[in-house]
C-alpha cells in the first residue's frame, strides 16, 4: 500500500511538474484538455533533464572523483560515508536507471551494455552515455498512449507509474548532485540569478 501511495504520489508531482513546463513553454491550454500521457510526461522529462545535464557538465573532469567525506565535516558528525557514490558515478546510476525505466516503460531494449556503463571514468565519455540514455527514455516515453499508459508494465506499477518514477528519479539524484557542486564551490546553472 505505501509503494501505492509513493506512485501516486510521484504521478502527481511529474503531473505538477509537466504543467508548469507546459504553462511556462507552450501555448495555454484549457483546464480540461486531454493531453497525451507522452506529450506530458515528455514535458517533465525535458525539464529534468535539463537540469540534470547542467549540472553534470558543470562540474570540473578532475572534481567526477568527489564524493563527501565525514572528513569535510564537523568533527562531532558522525554520519557514515563508506561507499557513497562519487560525482560521476551518481551521474552514470542515473544513465543506467534511465535505460531500466526506460525498458519497463516501453518494451524498448537499449542498444548499450548498461552494466558496462559503470565502468566510464572520463567526464566527457560519462556525460555523452547521459545525454544518449536520456534521448532513449523520451524515445520510451513516446510510446505512452491514453490506451497503455495505466497498463501493469511491473507488479501495480503502470507504464505512466514508471514514466513519472524515472523523472522524479533523476530529480532525486540532481538535488544530491546539486549539493556535490556546492560543496565544490560551484553554483549548479539552475540555481545562477540571471
Amino acid at each position: 500500500m505505501k509503494k501505492q501511495w509513493m506512485t501516486a504520489w510521484v504521478l502527481a508531482a511529474c503531473c505538477v511538474a509537466g504543467a508548469g513546463a507546459q504553462i511556462g513553454s507552450a501555448p495555454k491550454i484549457a483546464p480540461g484538455t486531454v493531453i497525451e500521457p507522452s506529450k506530458s510526461f515528455d514535458a517533465s522529462l525535458s525539464e529534468m533533464e535539463g537540469e540534470f545535464i547542467g549540472v553534470a557538465k558543470a562540474m570540473p573532469a578532475e572534481k567526477y572523483s568527489f564524493a563527501p567525506s565525514a572528513a569535510i565535516f564537523v568533527p562531532s558528525q558522525k554520519t557514515d560515508y563508506e561507499g557513497v557514490r562519487n560525482f560521476g558515478q551518481m551521474v552514470l546510476h542515473v544513465a543506467q536507471a534511465n535505460y531500466f525505466y526506460g525498458g519497463l516503460v516501453s518494451g524498448l531494449k537499449p542498444d548499450v551494455d548498461t552494466k558496462a556503463l559503470a565502468n566510464l571514468t572520463d567526464k566527457e565519455q560519462i556525460v555523452a552515455a547521459l545525454e544518449k540514455s536520456f534521448a532513449f527514455v523520451h524515445q520510451a516515453i513516446g510510446t505512452l498512449t491514453p490506451q497503455n499508459a495505466f497498463e501493469s508494465a511491473r507488479g501495480s506499477q503502470t507504464r505512466a507509474s514508471l514514466a513519472g518514477g524515472v523523472i522524479a528519479h533523476g530529480f532525486d539524484h540532481y538535488g544530491q548532485l546539486a549539493e556535490y557542486l556546492r560543496m565544490n564551490g560551484i553554483v549548479p546553472p539552475a540555481s545562477v540569478k540571471k
